[in-house]
């Protein structure tokens, strides 16, 4: 499987915050996006996902035959909110996780098996609003073990984490990327992780008439 992206450009109001950006990552690999506040690492991420339309370009996945794949049905986004109900139980908002991203994957640890793995066994029967924001992230990071895709992406994924916790999101990714998946990582800070790409966004922002030019 590759994750191409061909001269990607993306806006955010009325301005253009990237462009022309291509990469293409293998089975394995992960690559980590940097860059000031407001350069564009989350609409890029956003458009990765599938969430905002490109303004030019395309992203794509393919299988080891060179198909296409529907990016949605092969793609985890963590973005900078944990997407969990704070009054249902851990264990509930992970199973409705499980449940709706299964799709044709199969895989995945089970609900136990996933807040285990992140180190906090016995919150399951707890609302997730009881949590620490530490916790809370941790639990939003089990959300990617539940099922198994193999495109991690990932805004900001250490916010809220502590030193130890910083190193267990470490150790779930190089376990991620060893099983043949890829990442995608937007961040500020060192992620721990050896031997990636790296791609740094500037935060030029332009007009979008100005930025439009620029292609014509």
């Amino acid at each position: 499987m590759r994750a191409i992206a061909t001269q990607l450009s993306g806006r955010r109001g009325e301005s253009l915050v990237f462009h022309d950006i291509g990469f293409t990552l293998a089975r394995g690999e992960a690559l980590v996006i940097t860059g000031p506040n407001g350069a564009g690492k989350s609409t890029l991420l956003r458009v990765l996902a599938g969430l905002l339309a490109a303004e030019t370009g395309s992203f794509r996945l393919k299988d080891d035959d060179g198909a296409d794949l529907a990016v949605a049905d092969h793609t985890h986004y963590l973005g900078h909110r944990n997407a969990m109900k704070r009054e249902l139980r851990v264990s509930e908002n992970l199973a409705f996780w499980q449940s709706f991203q299964a799709g044709d994957n199969g895989g995945g640890l089970t609900v136990e098996a996933a807040i285990e793995a992140v180190e906090l066994k016995g919150v399951g029967h707890l609302p997730f609003g009881y949590l620490s924001a530490g916790q809370q992230r941790r639990i939003a990071l089990a959300r990617l073990l539940v099922s198994a895709r193999p495109l991690w992406l990932l805004d900001e994924p250490t916010a809220a984490l502590d030193k130890r916790s910083d190193q267990l999101f470490a150790d779930l990714v190089r376990g991620h990327l060893a099983g043949g998946g890829m990442a995608i990582a937007a961040t500020h800070q060192p992620l721990g992780l050896d031997n990636v790409q790296r791609l740094e966004l500037d935060g030029a922002h332009r007009s979008l008439e100005a930025g439009l030019e620029a292609f014509a």
